[in-house]
């Protein structure tokens, strides 16, 4: 969702940004992006141990807080992902939303595209989030489907190794952070000519990978 769907990460680095400077410390993009992908915890703590001296739950209650108003007042829609988000579901193709963000932002989006998503897995409904492939795996036997079968796209580290490590098609987009090249990992720097077409040929097993030249 975040970063593959809708363009929130600079609303999860201002957040970030304004909680740390309560505390009187200086919170940088390059900061921001190091969380880019992980389970809410696991950025909580990263916070903590800078310096914001709060419980662990109530740095994820402020940070999904200040997000999901962010979300409602705007849904920053990553256009390309849209498009072909539209064409799969009018072809009747089923779709999960797999996000380590939790279900109150997640419903932000969904209310937004109502009927669009089958199933809908948030990092407060699995106990080892990404990049652990626990995720993907749930929303596959969710949707009655063989996780083989499916193809995932995400654009952090931890996402795409998530959906590789449980046997999806993965497509790594490139958005803010850099794709890890893997074995049969597909990478693309956009989906603006993705269609049924090309999906299709993922889920087939070819691999494309855009990015190679750049490794």
């Amino acid at each position: 969702m975040d970063g593959t769907l809708i363009d929130s990460e600079p609303y999860w680095i201002g957040a970030e940004t304004d909680l740390a400077a309560q505390w009187g410390i200086e919170w940088t993009h390059d900061d921001g992006l190091q969380l880019v992908g992980n389970p809410l915890p696991v950025s909580a703590q990263v916070l903590r141990g800078r310096g914001v001296d709060l419980p662990g739950d109530e740095i994820v209650a402020y940070l999904l807080g200040r997000v999901r108003d962010s979300v409602k007042e705007h849904v920053p829609w990553q256009d390309d992902a849209r498009s072909l988000l539209e064409e799969l579901h009018g072809a009747d193709i089923p779709l999960a939303l797999v996000t380590m963000s939790y279900t109150p932002l997640a419903e932000a989006l969904t209310s937004a595209l109502p009927g669009v998503f089958d199933v809908v897995v948030t990092g407060d409904t699995v106990s080892r989030g990404k990049p652990d492939p626990e995720a993907f795996l749930t929303a596959a036997k969710k949707l009655g489907v063989d996780i083989e079968t499916c193809v995932a796209f995400e654009d952090s580290p931890a996402g795409v190794q998530s959906a590789w490590s449980s046997g999806a098609r993965t497509v790594g987009v490139k958005r803010l952070t850099p794709i890890p090249s893997l074995p049969g990992l597909s990478r693309v720097a956009s989906l603006e000519d993705w269609g049924l077409d090309v999906v299709q040929r993922v889920a087939n097993g070819e691999v494309i990978d855009e990015l190679s030249a750049h490794d």
